[in-house]
C-alpha cells in the first residue's frame, strides 16, 4: 500500500502550497490522476484480469486528451514540421500515455527501483518548470518527488512496503502527462530561451530512457520467441543485473546511474537537433544491451567451465 502513502502525502503537500486558481486550472488532470489512483488502488486490493487493468485506463487518459487537451500535436521536427489531423493528435496521445503509464509500471520489479526513478525524472522536470515560471507543474513535480522519496526510506532493500499498482499507474501517468506537457511548451518556447532543449522528442527520451529502453527491449525479445509481449517473464533489464549477482541496492544504483548518464547528454547537447539524441540514445541502449548479454554469457561460460 505504498502508493495510499505517496498519494496522500503529495495531495496534502499541494493542499497547502497550490492556489484554489491553480486546483482549477489542473482540475482534469487531478480527475485523471484520481481516477488511476483509484484502477491501482482496485487491482492492488482485488486483483483485476489484464484486460480489465488495461480497458480501465482508458478512462483516465480521455479526461486528460478530451477535457485537459493534453495533446501531441505535431512531429516537433523529427522528420519534419508535420501537423497531425485533431483525431490523430488524440489517438497517438492516448497511445503514448497508455505505452508510457505502463512502460513504468513494468519497472517496479526491484526494491527501490521504480520510487529512484520516479524520483530523479520528476526532479528534472521539476527544476524545468521552475525555470520557465510555471510554479504549478513544478509545485507539483517537486510535491511528488518528495513523496517519493520518503517512501524510498521504506522501499530500499530489504524493503518493509511496496508501490503496487497504485502507486506505479499514478506515478507512471503523472510522468507522462509532465513529458508531454514538457514537449509542448518546451517546442513553444523562442528561440534563444536560456532553459529550450531544441530537441525536444529527443530530450523527453532520454529523461524517460530506462521504462522505454527495459520496455522495447521485453518485447523485442517476447515477439522474437514468437510470445505474447504482453506474458510476463525474467527479461527486464533489473533481472538481469539480478542474475548476474548483483543485489537489488546494486542493481538500482547501476540503473539510476545509466538514467542520469542519458540526462546529462540532453542536458549537454541542448542545442542540437532531435535525429543527433534519438541517434545517441539509440546507439546507447544497443550498447548496454549488448554488454548485459556479454556479461551474461561469460558468467554462464564461466560457470560451465566451473
Amino acid at each position: 500500500m505504498g502508493g495510499l502513502s505517496i498519494f496522500l502525502g503529495a495531495v496534502l503537500t499541494m493542499g497547502m502550497g497550490l492556489s484554489l486558481e491553480d486546483w482549477i486550472n489542473l482540475k482534469y488532470f487531478f480527475i485523471a490522476l484520481a481516477l488511476m489512483f483509484i484502477i491501482g488502488l482496485r487491482d492492488d486490493i482485488l486483483a483485476l484480469s489484464a484486460k480489465q487493468k488495461l480497458y480501465s485506463q482508458f478512462l483516465p487518459l480521455l479526461v486528460l486528451v478530451f477535457l485537459d487537451r493534453t495533446i501531441l500535436q505535431s512531429t516537433y521536427g523529427v522528420g519534419g514540421e508535420f501537423v497531425f489531423p485533431e483525431v490523430v493528435s488524440m489517438g497517438l496521445t492516448i497511445f503514448v500515455l497508455l505505452i508510457l503509464t505502463n512502460a513504468y509500471n513494468l519497472i517496479d520489479g526491484l526494491d527501490g527501483l521504480a520510487g529512484t526513478i520516479g524520483g530523479m525524472i520528476l526532479v528534472c522536470l521539476g527544476v524545468w518548470f521552475f525555470e520557465i515560471g510555471n510554479m504549478p507543474l513544478a509545485l507539483v513535480s517537486f510535491t511528488f518527488s518528495g513523496s517519493l522519496l520518503a517512501f524510498l526510506y521504506f522501499n530500499w532493500q530489504p524493503s518493509k512496503i511496496f508501490m503496487g499498482d497504485t502507486g506505479a499507474l499514478m506515478i507512471g501517468l503523472l510522468i507522462s502527462y509532465l513529458t508531454i506537457k514538457f514537449i509542448n511548451v518546451n517546442y513553444a518556447l523562442p528561440d534563444g530561451h536560456t532553459f529550450k532543449f531544441n530537441s525536444s522528442v529527443g530530450t523527453a527520451i532520454c529523461l524517460l530512457i530506462i521504462p522505454i529502453f527495459d520496455t522495447s527491449r521485453v518485447i523485442i525479445v517476447r515477439l522474437r520467441k514468437f510470445q505474447s509481449p504482453f506474458k510476463a517473464d525474467k527479461n527486464h533489464v533489473h533481472h538481469q543485473f539480478i542474475g548476474l549477482g548483483f543485489t537489488h541496492a546494486q542493481s538500482v544504483l547501476f540503473i539510476a546511474t545509466i538514467g542520469i548518464f542519458f540526462i546529462s547528454i540532453a542536458v549537454l547537447l541542448r542545442k542540437q537537433p532531435d535525429w543527433l539524441i534519438i541517434s545517441i540514445a539509440l546507439a546507447g541502449c544497443v550498447s548496454i544491451n549488448y554488454v548485459l548479454k556479454h556479461a551474461q554469457w561469460k558468467r554462464i561460460k564461466h560457470g560451465t567451465e566451473n
